[in-house]
């Protein structure tokens, strides 16, 4: 990540050794401070620069990325353009998903595809070259003023950029591609260039926001936004079965996780940890099965239009009852040597510990579901978290329980309500607002 001293970790008040003495700042100022900026301002986040970069080139991308993923026809995919790719195996479970970008007319680079995607370029036999990419910069502003900031630091109109499409910028003399995308819900952008340069961009873009409210965002927060904005993601909400899918892809994905081995690891809590497969979804499950396209031949397609015929479950968020909550942290401090609730303090279910929580939902004793991705959500003022659910159980409203624990001693029900999914969807969501609402720069 960052050496100790690069102008990225300047402000923070928490460091964590990433390893070789690299660090990533973790809190800059606190959590509701900095959650609520992309509500309020915008946030600028560093967290992403730990993500799997892969580039692939060479005249059978197209071909390669149509056999592995479930996407439409990658040859419409223009320069400029990005796609969320899907790849599933051939129960039809998602093996990997993540962004693609074109970034000219024989070079893409992908995100959170690999090391499934370059297992593949390294079986399959396609005419495609694979190159891992450790040195880019990938940092994020989310937030209602987002656009002003990037356009003030950048001296660039950027209100023509349309949502998940991106461009060439300059910022204190690098090179940048911005990308309309990002995790809060909320208007936001991506910046990737040369990590070299990453204190120099990520500082200006900092002091460019501080008359719109722009805050730091540390990397203990970043992964709470997910639940919030309604995008269920790898590792907070669920997991992979690339492990278990074949002996050689399984070999060669624990070889390439060396930037986290945590997550070649399925180290699963919660009362719905008794069953590992709780922890993998399809395309239906998370309201992603509107990317499918069935024109093409395509891994995990028939298990998929078996799925088809009658889903099984959706995405909700769940309200968890306050008063319960209260109850589990209560447990803690009886001064009785009764067996407490499993701590329900810790909000960071995934992603950023060396576990992943998943919890059965419940309707009566019948398990409906499972419940991951638990937050503190300041916004609303609620403990949220998003569960995958049988759908006749989907109706906003209806009330259920989650088993809190990870053992029959502690497992205790907390009551939870079904809210709408995405649980932020306000004017400025990133994926329909219309920038025209925001004034033109004055150059």
């Amino acid at each position: 990540m960052f050496k100790i001293n690069n102008l990225v970790n300047s402000h923070a008040l928490l460091l964590m050794n990433w390893g070789n003495d690299y660090y990533v700042p973790m809190l800059y100022s606190s959590p509701q401070e900095e959650l609520l900026a992309c509500r309020n301002g915008a946030w600028l986040g560093n967290f992403l620069n730990c993500s799997p970069v892969y580039e692939l080139s060479g005249p059978d991308v197209v071909k390669l990325m149509n056999y592995v993923s479930v996407n439409r026809d990658y040859s419409t995919l223009k320069v400029g353009g990005s796609r969320h790719t899907i790849m599933c195996n051939e129960k039809g479970q998602m093996l990997a998903d993540g962004v693609m970008m074109r970034v000219d007319e024989n070079r893409y680079l992908t995100y959170w595809l690999a090391p499934v995607l370059a297992y593949y370029v390294e079986t399959l036999g396609y005419d495609v070259q694979g190159r891992w990419v450790t040195d880019e910069f990938f940092i994020q502003i989310d937030g209602p003023r987002s656009l002003e900031i990037m356009e003030k630091v950048s001296g660039k109109d950027l209100h023509s950029l349309k949502f998940a499409k991106h461009t060439e910028i300059e910022i204190a003399g690098v090179k940048t591609t911005i990308h309309r995308l990002g995790m809060s819900g909320c208007l936001a952008y991506e910046m990737h260039g040369d990590m070299n340069k990453v204190g120099e961009v990520y500082e200006a873009i900092a002091q460019a926001g501080e008359e719109y409210g722009l805050k730091r965002l540390g990397m203990m927060n970043y992964c709470r936004n997910h639940t919030q904005g309604g995008y269920p993601n790898q590792y907070i909400h669920f997991y992979y079965p690339f492990l278990l899918n074949d002996e050689k892809m399984k070999q060669y994905v624990i070889e390439h996780c060396g930037w986290n081995t945590q997550f070649c690891q399925y180290n699963f809590h919660g009362s719905a940890a008794d069953d590992i497969e709780n922890g993998f979804v399809n395309p239906y499950d998370v309201k992603w099965d509107y990317l499918i396209n069935w024109d093409h031949d395509f891994i995990g397609k028939k298990a998929l239009q078996e799925m088809a015929k009658a889903p099984a479950r959706t995405v909700v968020t769940l309200e968890w009852n306050a008063e319960d909550i209260g109850k589990a942290f209560a447990s803690q401090f009886t001064g009785t040597p009764v067996m407490p609730w499993d701590d329900i303090s810790n909000i960071a279910d995934g992603a950023l510990l060396d576990f992943f929580v998943i919890s059965k939902v419940m309707n009566g004793n019948q398990m409906i579901g499972v419940a991951s991705g638990r937050e503190r959500d300041f916004y609303h003022g609620n403990m949220i978290s998003l569960a995958f659910i049988n759908r006749e159980y989907a109706n906003v409203g209806d009330e259920y329980t989650v088993m809190w624990g990870s053992t029959p001693l502690s497992a205790q029900p907390i009551r939870v309500k079904v809210a709408p999914f995405p649980y932020y969807n306000e004017e400025m969501r990133n994926e329909t607002f219309d920038v025209e609402k925001i004034p033109h720069p004055v150059f």
